[in-house]
């Protein structure tokens, strides 16, 4: 399991300093867990190759987006790759020229991101538009929407830029919790609402002025200390139609109409990676490699599983009424969404699955931590 981060604020908003770095859950102790051993591959799920391309990066991938009928791959050394989903043949590829610290946000015109030095940068069609200096660091990805550029600092600080010019249009501040969890965070739109995740609060904003619309608790924070009271939403979301489904970091996974900010569920979870799901059925992976699935409406778990447990699992998505999901040894698993039964496995590289496997089309496609992409078919 990876080490996580854990950033103080301090009185000064733009004043960010490394506080500690720990162990989740079972990995912590003396003693690593050992993985548990995969059960024989039953392939009862038929899934081919479609391409794959070992050196396609050729350094160790920060995210991945689905652009159209593309994948967008940003590294953590500050380059940029868009490649045909369907052959893996490259489009284009930029560098930003520092590392990559946010994560990669895009619309169908422009993207952007945030550079280790605090620097976004906009681009379009792989050329760069602008450059604003920000406050803090910034670890989430930004949102590139209704031609504005929209950041959320590792300080708060919410700020809206105008997506052609790089003009700050405005920002805001919300106060909170001493520590904040050096992982990207939640920043999406749902309809006209600007939906921003605080802490473990989930906050609805007006996106023309960043005045709160809603603000609601998904996680209800319990500890003894800052650390067991760190609860902040992680990068990751479910959505169907206004029904917006996420996690908060080591306390729940919940659903919030995006709309109202009416709490629809939450149930208690321990995990850091985000959930997927279908219309029907939520899914993550827990932190020890416990596997979950809840029903969507309700919140009811459908099943459980600790057939991976320490394997080192990555966001699931779900593909062709399966959790597809990676794992640190290189594997790709695929089990039948509605009951959690394996279905087939096949094998990437002798790397870890870096991220989460994402859909575009007919096809998944996943990045291993060698920078290799893979994309594959059911029949």
């Amino acid at each position: 399991m990876p080490h996580l981060a854990i950033w103080r604020r301090f009185r000064r908003p733009w004043l960010l300093a490394a506080l500690a770095a720990f162990l989740v859950g079972a990995c912590a102790g003396p003693e690593k867990p050992s993985p548990a051993v995969l059960a024989p591959n039953p392939a009862s799920l038929p899934v081919r190759s479609v391409w794959s391309n070992p050196k396609a990066l050729g350094e160790e991938p920060l995210d991945i987006k689905v652009d159209g009928s593309d994948v967008l791959v940003a590294t953590k050394a500050g380059r940029i790759v868009s490649l045909n989903a369907a052959s893996g043949g490259e489009n284009w590829r930029v560098d930003v020229g520092a590392a990559i610290t946010s994560g990669l946000g895009g619309d169908a015109a422009r993207m952007a991101v945030v550079t280790q030095g605090n620097t976004l940068v906009a681009l379009e069609q792989g050329k760069e538009l602008w450059r604003v200096n920000m406050q803090a660091l910034v670890l989430t990805a930004p949102l590139v929407a209704g031609g504005r550029v929209f950041v959320l600092g590792g300080d708060r600080m919410i700020s809206a830029f105008d997506a052609a010019t790089g003009q700050r249009l405005w920002q805001q501040q919300r106060t909170g919790e001493p520590l904040i969890l050096a992982r990207a965070g939640l920043l999406t739109a749902v309809g006209d609402t600007l939906v921003v995740g605080l802490g473990g609060r989930v906050v609805g904003l007006n996106p023309q002025n960043g005045s709160t619309r809603w603000d609601v608790a998904l996680a209800n924070v319990r500890g003894t200390n800052e650390v067991e009271r760190l609860a902040d939403i992680v990068a990751g979301t479910s959505r169907r139609g206004a029904a917006l489904c996420m996690r908060a970091f080591q306390s729940a996974v919940g659903c919030v109409d995006g709309n109202s900010g009416r709490l629809l569920w939450t149930r208690t979870a321990n995990g850091f990676a985000g959930v997927a799901g279908d219309a029907n059925v939520l899914v993550g992976t827990e932190a020890d490699g416990r596997l979950r699935a809840w029903q969507r409406a309700s919140g009811e778990v459908l099943w459980s599983s600790e057939n991976f447990r320490f394997r080192g699992l990555s966001a699931p998505v779900v593909w062709d009424r399966s959790m597809v999901f990676g794992d640190s040894a290189g594997f790709l698993h695929f089990l039948d969404v509605r009951d959690g039964t394996l279905v087939n496995r096949l094998v990437t590289d002798d790397s870890a699955v870096a991220l989460g496997p994402v859909v575009v089309g007919k096809n998944v496609v996943v990045v291993t931590q060698r920078g290799g992409l893979y994309a594959y078919a059911s029949d």
